[in-house]
């Protein structure tokens, strides 16, 4: 079975919530809660929750990195960054260094952002949950 989408998740609420959403969509979706050192089921979508969210960046950088590692190691074909959607996580916050440090390993010039943003929506800076 090919592992069509990996997700790493600056924290579980947002892994929980990515996770969701795959599998409502039909996707056979595990969820990790640390970075595994093997897939041992198959499945289309891996969503790994860290907690990269309000550490330091280079920790950040760190736990991200070495699960990027182990998506692309299994073979995942598309990442999915899941970050906090209110950006507050820290002063400097940890969601620029992180993409700049995708963006090195996977060898690319850009990326596009977006949210996953079901039953939610937004307006003047207040975020509504249908």
């Amino acid at each position: 079975m090919e592992i069509k989408i990996g997700v790493i998740a600056d924290d579980f609420t947002g892994a929980g919530d990515a996770a969701s959403f795959l599998a409502m969509s039909g996707l056979q979706t595990i969820m990790f809660t640390e970075i595994p050192e093997k897939l041992e089921r198959e499945c289309e979508a891996v969503v790994i929750a860290l907690k990269s969210r309000s550490v330091p960046p280079e920790d950040a950088i760190k736990m991200s990195s070495a699960a990027l590692e182990f998506l692309q190691k299994i073979g995942c074909k598309k990442l999915y960054f899941k970050y906090c959607s209110t950006f507050d996580s820290t002063p400097k916050g940890n969601i620029g260094v992180v993409l700049d440090a995708f963006l090195e390993k996977l060898n690319l010039s850009y990326t596009l952002l977006f949210r996953l943003t079901e039953g939610r929506s937004e307006m003047e800076s207040y975020m509504s949950m249908e």
